[in-house]
């Protein structure tokens, strides 16, 4: 059975404190939950319908609880305005990344991220296009945020996230002579750059784009131009499509003949 204090528990985790506090970050949709159970990550609790416990019953999964709940216990802890099938709480994965582990790989770095939908969405992205690491400025929205985990789709589980001191790591992976890349208006065109297949590629905030600090650590400047350059367009991208664009022709230069 659902209890209230099992509920509160829940809704409480809307707060980056009180999941810092509890250990513990809340995941909802299907989806989301299947991949992180498969994946090997073992559940503090589960609350399930009778129909979504069905569709794991030929799955390895682990989890310390499990719920049987109706569709409307669901509805009465979810955080979504839509909820699905099942609510899962996982501990906090935590995430150690050093500058040494960017050599030889395509990473992703992220200046000041506020959206959590734009976060989720490129933690997905990184997952789609083989990125492991995601390192973030201290100023970044926090990865475990519900909406941030309902945007990563799952990837959560096999994107690593670290949150660091973002200058000083950029410099540190630029003395073992890692390209920091970075897109600017005054950048290279980014389908005229030969583009290396190691490297780090810097995303800035939403309003304010790649904060000083960060860009004095920038190796390579890349401009994304909009077709055709004379005509007026939008005054900018989303951050998020931005890192598709970016990621997708670093992959189609090095893996597309």
């Amino acid at each position: 059975m659902l209890s209230k204090n099992k509920i509160k528990l829940i809704k409480s985790l809307s707060d980056k404190k009180t999941r810092e506090k509890e250990n513990l970050f809340v995941v909802e949709g299907n989806k989301a939950i299947y991949d992180l159970l498969t994946s090997g990550l073992k559940a503090r609790t589960l609350v399930v319908t009778p129909k979504f416990l069905v569709s794991l019953s030929d799955e390895n999964y682990s989890a310390d609880e499990v719920i049987e709940a109706s569709d409307e216990e669901i509805r009465k802890c979810s955080l979504l305005k839509n909820p699905q099938q099942a609510i899962a709480l996982f501990p906090l994965i935590s995430s150690v990344v050093s500058p040494a582990q960017m050599k030889g790989k395509l990473s992703l770095a992220l200046d000041t991220i506020q959206d959590p939908g734009n976060l989720g969405t490129i933690i997905r992205l990184a997952d789609w296009f083989g990125i492991e690491n995601v390192i973030c400025s201290e100023e970044t929205v926090d990865v475990f945020n519900p909406k941030v985990i309902q945007a990563t789709m799952g990837a959560i589980a096999r994107v690593k996230v670290r949150y660091t001191n973002l200058p000083q790591f950029l410099a540190e992976c630029s003395e073992l002579d890692i390209p920091v890349y970075g897109t600017f208006l005054n950048g290279d065109i980014i389908y005229k750059k030969e583009l290396s297949e190691e490297g780090i590629i810097v995303m800035g905030n939403e309003g304010n784009g790649i904060s000083e600090a960060v860009a004095d650590q920038i190796t390579d400047r890349l401009f994304i131009p909009s077709f055709p350059p004379d005509q007026p367009t939008s005054e900018s991208l989303n951050v998020a499509v931005a890192t598709s664009i970016i990621c997708s022709e670093f992959r189609r230069q090095h893996f597309i003949s």
